[in-house]
């Protein structure tokens, strides 16, 4: 009998946790940070109804922080056994966990400041640099499309989720019993969009008894690149014509990139003329450096740039501000200056600090680039806060605020539909998870009347018994 639950990312996009038990082994994937909403820390620190030392295995679906965010607190609670996942993953989980670290110590040095000051007993950091380095320990890569045994009775195999670099789906063969029939379970996790820059398209499963399915834009389809890309250059243009400068929250792994990509093929094509791109993350600078290590894994696009002798992550024009007094001289820039930060949903990060300095200015221009969830200062300005609060400070939002569609790296509708079409006929087991309820039924309405699909949309800590399907593939 193999039983699987929900630990996160179910029924909010945030904190993707899956346990799949068997009668011979019990299977991790992912262990994600949640993000946004005001009970975010406490969830964090609150361990699930995982047991770490019975686990046999980990496995790491790519390096977004809500995918691999808590993998220090496994290493805190007792597990000791291997994590799986593409060598770009591990590569840049390092760097992702490295940072994150950094700031739950930094976080917790902060508050207990605060708190001797009121006599109140200090706390410890969420984990630290060595918990995240013990993780790094674990690790075992596996390349795209080689199978694996993890557990006993277990196999996988990663196909390429085109969302970031090393990004996968997973493919677990389930075997419950020596001689039992075998069943496939497929993780979506984080499928990209078809024909986005710099990576390969997704590789959609070819065989599944059980789905799990992304959702975070289940109801809707993404604008167009071509056009998001002109309103992109259309407001930047405008504002140097305003002498105003342009922020842009971006993740510093994979959005980041796509719009140094986008920027550069838009000044080899003569437009703009002149362009002055800050990127003020030293984790982004970090990243990019990264993603020039595994050119194997970027789409043929990107590959005959290379081969013209253009660096698609680099142009004349981009700057980087790796120190903080490099960052801060950004204060006082102007003419169109266009500065990329992190955090991408402003939960932290340089551009909190941008923002406070900047709101209040009207010439300032703030451009969202991706999803804001539930809770985030993002999702604030995005829904038209008149003000906001950042760093204890009361902050009036005078700027304009712009969101541009079609630039992010989560597949829409149609294309959730289109991956999963292939195995429709088999009547897979669905279920959506990693988006908020009205996404996920709209999602859910498209695939029941347009494939016949019956889906699930399961919640926290929601259990459910697996079979493999009747019907021979």
């Amino acid at each position: 009998m193999v039983h699987l639950s929900f630990h996160g990312a179910a029924g909010e996009v945030t904190g993707s946790c899956y346990l799949v038990t068997t009668e011979r082994a019990r299977v991790l994937v992912d262990f994600g940070m949640f993000q946004g909403g005001r009970d975010h820390e406490e969830r964090n620190r609150e361990m699930p109804a995982i047991d770490a030392h019975a686990l046999d295995a980990a496995v790491l679906s790519h390096a977004h922080l809500d995918h691999c965010g808590r993998l220090p607190l496994l290493v805190q609670s007792g597990y000791a056994g291997p994590v799986f996942s593409t060598p770009a993953t591990f590569s840049l989980t390092q760097i992702i966990l490295r940072d994150s670290a950094a700031i739950q110590e930094a976080d917790a040095e902060r508050e207990n400041r605060h708190r001797a000051s009121q006599d109140r007993p200090i706390i410890e950091p969420l984990y630290t640099a060595r918990d995240a380095e013990r993780v790094f320990g674990l690790f075992q890569t596996v390349r795209y499309g080689e199978r694996k045994t993890i557990a006993p009775g277990i196999d996988i195999r990663f196909l390429d989720a085109g969302h970031i670099l090393g990004s996968a789906s997973i493919e677990m063969r389930i075997r419950d019993t020596p001689n039992a029939r075998e069943m496939v379970i497929v993780f979506s996790a984080d499928i990209g969009v078809p024909n986005s820059p710099l990576l390969r398209d997704p590789t959609p499963p070819t065989e599944a008894d059980v789905v799990i399915l992304e959702s975070t834009y289940g109801d809707r389809d993404h604008r167009g690149r071509e056009a998001t890309v002109e309103e992109l250059i259309g407001l930047l243009e405008r504002a140097r014509d305003d002498d105003g400068k342009v922020l842009i929250p971006a993740f510093a792994v994979g959005r980041t990139q796509d719009l140094v990509y986008h920027f550069g093929q838009q000044l080899r094509a003569g437009r703009p003329d002149r362009l002055s791109v800050h990127i003020d993350s030293p984790m982004a600078i970090e990243v990019s450096e990264l993603y020039k290590r595994y050119p194997h894994l970027f789409d043929a696009e990107t590959c005959k740039l290379r081969a013209k002798g253009h660096d698609p992550l680099d142009f004349p024009g981009l700057q980087y501000s790796q120190t903080p007094q490099q960052s801060q001289k950004l204060n006082s820039a102007q003419g169109g200056t266009v500065i990329i930060a992190g955090s991408g949903m402003c939960t932290g990060g340089r551009i909190v600090h941008h923002l406070r300095h900047s709101l209040a200015n009207p010439a300032t221009r703030v451009l969202f680039v991706g999803y804001q969830a539930e809770g985030t200062l993002g999702r604030q300005l995005v829904n038209g806060a008149e003000s906001v609060r950042i760093l204890g400070e009361t902050v009036p939002v005078r700027a304009s605020v712009h969101t541009v569609n079609g630039f992010s790296a989560h597949a829409g509708q149609s294309d959730l539909v289109a991956w999963i079409r292939g195995v429709a006929p088999a009547r897979p087991r669905v279920f959506l998870t990693h988006g908020e309820q009205p996404q996920r039924e709209k999602l859910a309405a498209r695939l029941r009347a347009e494939l016949g699909l019956e889906c699930e949309l399961p919640m926290l800590g929601h259990s459910v018994v697996l079979a493999p399907r009747s019907s021979p593939r």
